[in-house]
């Protein structure tokens, strides 16, 4: 290499190092966009609003979101990982996209701790355990003896792999049988139960909540070892006997792995402030769902978490998903 050459390149190396800092100390200077892999007025696109409005007052620049529905978020995530690594371009993702898609699909075109760095939850929320009204389980060791007793009966209606791998870990747990009947929606779910198409399902709050207030639908319990504030009269997972059926859903915002460190950290903590502020977490609670905010690396620690509980199910419940 010529003294000259060695010059150049060394002029630009350190150009580069100069200009991140400078990058990041700008940052930001244009339009933020938060891409979301679900359509329009979804619970993760009314999440996203909620708290892309927020940031925007926060760092004082335009947030907007771009809806890329598909493929239970798989299209969105792909190509929020291809986009540069800037700051301007963020997702906002689902455990059902993120964790459960990477437990069961081996193919796939990103991973949630490798292609991105989790800036932050946005929300998590248990989901709900249900049958119809006159059903005649009350409980969910009444449920479980039924099914035993039924096993010709003991279909499940299920909308997304989420909730297929948390029904089939109660299957693991409490030794049930239970065939799987798919449906487009959760909404679809609870109509297959109301009709008796189906013995039960274990669906997300928002549209089970008000069937459960109805009196449509009767809700056993919920996942997890906390009851839900929106039905303080449904025992948890835990209380009714089955402690290591601990399963939730969540929301979280991500930034492509690349991104300068100090892009990442304005940004985080921007969004933990966002989240914790208490119109919008205020308007989190009132959806049912409990607020996040945690920090960068207990948002990954999670998801890796995730990730590694999901693929066990799948692994002694034998699934197969198709692609």
């Amino acid at each position: 290499m010529t003294v000259n050459l060695r010059r150049i390149v060394a002029g630009v190396f350190a150009l580069a190092v100069l200009v991140a800092p400078v990058q990041a100390q700008d940052y930001p200077n244009r339009v933020i966009r938060i891409v979301v892999g679900f359509a329009a007025g979804g619970g993760n696109d009314i999440f996203a609003r909620l708290v892309g409005a927020k940031l925007s007052e926060l760092i004082g620049q335009s947030v907007i979101i771009e809806n890329k529905p598909g493929a239970g978020a798989r299209l969105a995530n792909e190509y929020a990982a291809n986009q540069p690594a800037d700051g301007y371009t963020l997702l906002v993702s689902a455990s059902g996209g993120m964790s459960v898609a990477t437990a069961i699909y081996p193919k796939l075109g990103y991973h949630p701790t490798k292609s991105f760095v989790p800036l932050t939850m946005i929300a998590n929320f248990p989901l709900i355990l249900a049958v119809a009204a006159d059903h005649p389980a009350k409980t969910v060791a009444e449920l479980v003896a039924w099914m035993k007793a039924n096993p010709d009966k003991a279909n499940y209606a299920t909308s997304s792999p989420a909730f297929t791998i948390s029904t089939e870990l109660f299957k693991l747990k409490t030794g049930a049988p239970g065939t799987p009947i798919p449906y487009k929606s959760s909404n679809e779910s609870l109509v297959s139960v109301l009709s008796g198409q189906t013995a039960f399902t274990i669906a997300d709050g928002p549209p089970t909540v008000p069937q459960v207030k109805g009196g449509k639908i009767r809700a056993l319990a919920v996942t997890g070892a906390q009851r839900s504030p929106e039905l303080p009269d449904v025992p948890s997972m835990a209380e009714a006997g089955f402690p290591e059926i601990d399963t939730a859903l969540w929301s979280g915002l991500f930034v492509q792995a690349a991104t300068p460190a100090p892009i990442v950290k304005k940004l985080e903590d921007a969004l933990r402030r966002a989240i914790a502020d208490p119109d919008v977490s205020g308007k989190l609670k009132a959806m049912a769902v409990t607020p996040g905010g945690n920090s960068s690396e207990e948002f990954r620690a999670m998801i890796d978490a995730d990730i590694k509980s999901q693929a066990a199910v799948v692994k002694a419940a034998k699934l197969e998903f198709p692609e």
